[in-house]
């Protein structure tokens, strides 16, 4: 038998936006306010899982947040003059936020990148105004990220105006996730454990100092790559981009994490198809790694633990890389399970890690070496 489905009657136009966004007249409104989803039975455990923040549903990805506050907050100390050029190296996220900011603000926009970014990649950030400056020859001992420093210092010669927001270590990198944590609280109410890639250290120190002020007794669990210096493991090749480095960025909050895992390419690559198969939402290197890190957790840590994973970007960008059958068995990236648990060390320095390997001791690899962070170069690395 038909059924007839009645549509309730709407009394007032403005009930018809009452779930709506709000419309926009820049850009830069449409950042923000991202959705939170469950991911469980079958990437996890049947009756385990964790909540995931969807970062990819900005224009750009995570790092739009903090491509906007920083140029705002540049603007505003005159530090970055009305129509001056913005210079930064980039392996693509920030590239797309500073294109965003760019096009709010009215700034041109040059990203300095090397030959590892994908074309995808290239190609919208050209098609957003922001101009694509390559290197390449990598530095001799610093590698790809040297040689693209380098270059961003030639271009601010070249440029005297210009301004390069140094994301590694602007402080304004950290402030551009208040509204990331806030929205967290307001979605959840309670969280226990947050569980976040490192490579800036500005989203895992932003979002987690604020929600320590709602919940002191959150778990801050880091989430780096095989290959990666910033907690103290030796500099290697590192195919995976978004997480790691191959300096020490300062705005790395060491204090207010509780443990970290090295995830290796093959792993990540494992869990980003795993999600996007049985879940529709995915990503690339960093959202791969987060998720294995959580699915793990979610499976030792009590069932009544509340986790939260940021997932930095989603899977358009990694089409040719990540979800590519063909670039994965050109780099060996295919037929690797992932054990059960993590390798475990009891300090960073241990030995050398190659797959999924957890720590539970966090140290400052510079403080220990007694290095001053004052000393650390003023412009460092490559953004994300």
């Amino acid at each position: 038998m038909n059924r007839t489905t009645l549509t309730p009657i709407l009394t007032s136009p403005a009930q018809l936006l009452a779930n709506s966004k709000r419309p926009m007249h820049t850009p830069a409104g449409l950042v923000g306010d991202t959705p939170v989803l469950w991911i469980g039975a079958p990437f996890t455990a049947t009756g385990r899982g964790f909540w995931t923040k969807l970062e990819g549903h900005n224009p750009g990805g995570i790092k739009d947040r903090t491509a906007l506050h920083m140029v705002r907050a540049a603007r505003e100390r005159g530090q970055l003059l009305p129509g001056a050029r913005i210079v930064e190296s980039t392996s693509g996220t920030l590239g797309l936020g500073l294109a965003l900011a760019g096009a709010t603000y009215g700034h041109p926009v040059t990203v300095v990148t090397d030959p590892g970014m994908e074309p995808l990649m290239t190609g919208l950030l050209t098609a957003y105004g922001a101009e694509v400056d390559l290197v390449d020859t990598p530095h001799p001992t610093g590698g790809w990220q040297e040689a693209r420093r380098r270059r961003v210092e030639d271009l601010l010669t070249v440029h005297p105006d210009a301004w390069c927001p140094d994301q590694y270590n602007n402080p304004d990198n950290v402030a551009a996730y208040t509204p990331l944590a806030h929205e967290l609280v307001a979605q959840l109410g309670r969280i226990d454990t947050l569980v976040v890639s490192v490579g800036t250290g500005g989203h895992s120190a932003g979002i987690a100092s604020v929600l320590r002020t709602f919940f002191p007794h959150l778990r801050l669990v880091g989430v780096d790559t095989t290959g990666s210096t910033i907690f103290g493991q030796p500099a290697a090749h590192r195919l995976m981009r978004g997480l790691g480095s191959s300096i020490y960025p300062r705005n790395v909050a060491y204090d207010l994490f509780d443990e970290v895992h090295w995830v290796a390419a093959p792993e990540a690559v494992w869990a980003a198809r795993r999600l996007a198969r049985d879940h529709y939402a995915s990503g690339g290197w960093s959202v791969g790694a987060v998720a294995l890190v959580a699915r793990w957790l979610a499976g030792t840590l009590p069932a009544e633990n509340r986790i939260v994973a940021v997932f930095p970007d989603g899977p358009q960008r990694y089409v040719g890389t990540v979800f590519n059958d063909l670039y994965c068995r050109e780099h060996g990236l295919l037929g690797h399970l992932p054990a059960d648990d993590p390798d475990e060390i009891s300090h960073p320095g241990e030995r050398v890690v190659t797959r999924w390997t957890r720590c539970t001791r966090i140290t400052d690899p510079l403080a220990t070496a007694g290095t001053p962070a004052s000393d650390t170069h003023a412009l460092t690395g490559a953004a994300r």
